[in-house]
């Protein structure tokens, strides 16, 4: 059949046109009968030409990528004061107009002309017929959208998805001829990677953009003016807003909206405000190779899915960053090894929802198997089939380079079957360190967050977790306050945090969000003042057991991944152990190897064996012995498993 434009996907409302098939033909849209055939009058036929001609080529030609040769002729019928009058234009003249205005549509675009058309305006980038990636923007002169050595400052906000997010906008501009400055007075371009969480998240760019504007209105006498962009989910989530107040920003961008940044700057540079921020169900930025740009060099955030399904009533996240989808395994085992390559001794795979991770982009991917979930938990939606699952990622990540410790966030509990677990405690580059959101310790609040899991079955894939991986150090979410919350309610969360003992946390009052299931459905009834209160009791408690968790590392020898100089004090170096803890030790010379007699300096990006001598709720405290490396701690590591496991068997003989 005739490649087909259908106008009615347009404009709803009418149903009297429907379709325009290549030939010129206007079809019905409630039949496949064309109105020019002989089952139709003259008059219907010119009436329906005259209608289309009107009313429809106004709206498709912003969606067309029109050919400079094609310029179409608008064919304006006359007014007349009465109807007496219309009787002068003949039957003939009209069958002339219709037929010229048929003509220029037979010539004109082309049906894959307005699917680019419509890719450019809903996808954020254009498509080959091919169905290969596009940037190129047919109605603007290619010159138009380089960076022309512009200097771009960025600043990042908010979590390491973020971090990423800047690595892929900043690699789509490099491309385009910008460059980057870390000078803000430099700057031609400042864009803000932004957080939406919470409310004081927002206050945060809000109070920034002030600032911003003040220097932009400073530079608009002396330099070319300054342009400010919002990336990111307050892009997505505060779009009008960020438009109409104050007018403080020229340029928008939501998460899947990076690769249309060069396009959405040069209209900025034209003096309009340019704005995408259509989600996706297909972005993931696959062919786009960040820049990383980590602390130097040693360590890198590697994206291998965007979005959440999960729906948590809190939560923001599923309507500024959308549906998830996952990266294809080839794309990310390629960016994994040229990140070995450059010597990056860790790499932290990241996600809204890391460890749902499911890879359908080959056919031979897609089989029928349910995807499994920890025991006695379950989603909000119908189980997803076949795919690659994070365990398979998982472990062909971690035999890149054994030398290269992996790391994953943020999870959600669900998605630890046991295989998961298995895999972490047997491969040594994989850290023993699990994220484990508990958000209460009510389950009545956890039912109310729509987390899919009560208190019970929380503490049980605890105990498996630390069944199955000794030593592993767990880290987790707290909220307080949250809609309905009770003193009782309140009460259980302080002692989950008691009784799994937590080395690090992340803990925050409720702030409602629009557009959630909260906002919908739930009242914000907690008074401030008492999730304030509760949010340091939490706190309190949670220190208080990080303190007995981490103390059990005094007089231990810990494998520390050296990330620099003290924020403290040049004199000593931090770097973080397997179970993520930081470390602060001593700058000096160390023995190159555990055998050998000379000494070497510590860099960053060494590996270092320290002695851990003291400890607090937020770090430890130790003396270097040695530089080591990962490989050999994984064999001592390895040997300490299989001493753990003997000492179990025998005790467990004992008892029988």
């Amino acid at each position: 059949m005739r490649n087909v434009l259908y106008v009615n996907k347009l404009l709803k409302t009418d149903r009297k046109v429907g379709r325009i098939a290549e030939d010129g033909n206007i079809w019905r849209t409630d039949s496949l009968t064309p109105v020019n055939s002989c089952s139709f009058r003259d008059t219907e036929k010119d009436k329906a030409w005259s209608y289309l001609n009107m009313k429809y080529l106004g709206i498709l030609k912003p969606l067309f990528n029109v050919p400079h040769q094609w310029i179409p002729v608008r064919c304006v019928q006359p007014r007349y004061c009465s109807k007496s009058a219309n009787t002068t234009v003949s039957s003939r003249e009209k069958r002339t107009t219709v037929g010229k205005f048929k003509n220029h549509i037979f010539s004109g675009p082309t049906f894959q002309d307005f699917i680019k058309g419509l890719n450019n305006n809903n996808h954020n980038k254009s498509f080959a017929v091919d169905g290969e990636h596009s940037d190129k923007h047919d109605y603007l002169p290619e010159h138009l959208d380089m960076g022309n050595s512009r200097k771009v400052y960025f600043e990042t906000y908010g979590c390491q998805m973020n971090v990423n997010d800047t690595e892929i906008a900043w690699s789509i501009l490099q491309k385009k001829g910008y460059q980057r400055t870390v000078y803000l007075n430099e700057a031609d371009v400042v864009l803000l990677v932004t957080c939406s969480i919470r409310e004081k998240a927002e206050q945060t760019i809000w109070n920034r953009l002030q600032q911003l504007t003040a220097m932009k209105k400073k530079r608009l006498k002396t330099h070319t003016p300054m342009k400010i962009g919002i990336l990111g989910c307050m892009a997505e989530r505060l779009k009008k807003e960020l438009l109409e107040r104050e007018k403080l920003v020229d340029v928008l961008a939501g998460p899947d909206a990076y690769r249309d940044l060069p396009r959405l700057l040069t209209v900025a540079d034209g003096g309009n405000q340019a704005s995408n921020v259509l989600l996706s169900l297909e972005e993931t930025y696959a062919d786009i190779m960040p820049v990383h740009h980590a602390p130097q060099g040693y360590s890198a955030f590697v994206s291998i899915m965007r979005g959440c399904d999960n729906m948590c009533s809190y939560c923001i996240v599923p309507f500024t960053r959308g549906r998830e989808r996952s990266r294809p395994v080839s794309s990310i085992l390629e960016e994994v090894r040229m990140l070995s390559d450059q010597g990056v001794k860790e790499v932290t795979l990241l996600g809204q929802n890391v460890n749902s991770y499911r890879d359908t982009s080959e056919q031979q991917f897609c089989g029928s198997d349910p995807t499994r979930l920890s025991r006695g938990f379950k989603t909000v939606y119908r189980l997803k089939q076949g795919g690659v699952r994070f365990s398979d990622l998982l472990d062909q990540v971690s035999r890149i380079d054994p030398d290269m410790r992996i790391r994953f966030t943020s999870p959600h509990p669900k998605d630890f079957p046991d295989e998961v677990l298995h895999l972490i405690a047997e491969r040594g580059n994989i850290c023993n360190q699990i994220h484990l959101p508990a958000q209460s310790g009510s389950s009545q609040v956890l039912k109310a967050m729509r987390r899919g899991y009560t208190r019970e079955a929380y503490l049980d894939l605890v105990k498996n977790i630390k069944q199955i991986i000794p030593g592993v150090s767990l880290s987790s979410d707290f909220i307080s306050g949250f809609c309905g919350e009770s003193e009782d309610d309140h009460q259980q969360t302080l002692s989950l945090i008691r009784e799994v003992g937590y080395n690090v946390g992340f803990l925050f009052a409720y702030s409602m969000r629009k557009k959630t299931h909260a906002f919908h459905q739930l009242q914000d009834d907690v008074p401030a003042e008492v999730k304030q209160r509760r949010l340091e009791e939490c706190i309190s408690v949670f220190r208080e057991e990080a303190v007995k968790v981490n103390s059990g590392l005094i007089g231990s020898t810990q494998l520390i991944l050296v990330e620099g100089e003290s924020k403290r004090s040049a004199e000593d170096l931090c770097g973080r152990t397997d179970g993520n803890m930081k470390v602060i030790f001593p700058k000096e010379d160390v023995a190159a190897q555990p055998a050998e007699s000379g000494t070497a300096p510590i860099c960053a990006g060494d590996y270092v064996l320290v002695k851990i001598l003291s400890a607090s709720s937020q770090s430890l405290k130790g003396r270097a012995l040695g530089h080591s490396s990962l490989r050999r701690s994984v064999k001592h590591r390895e040997t300490q498993f299989d001493e753990f496991v003997a000492s179990d068997t025998t005790m467990m003989e004992a008892y029988h």
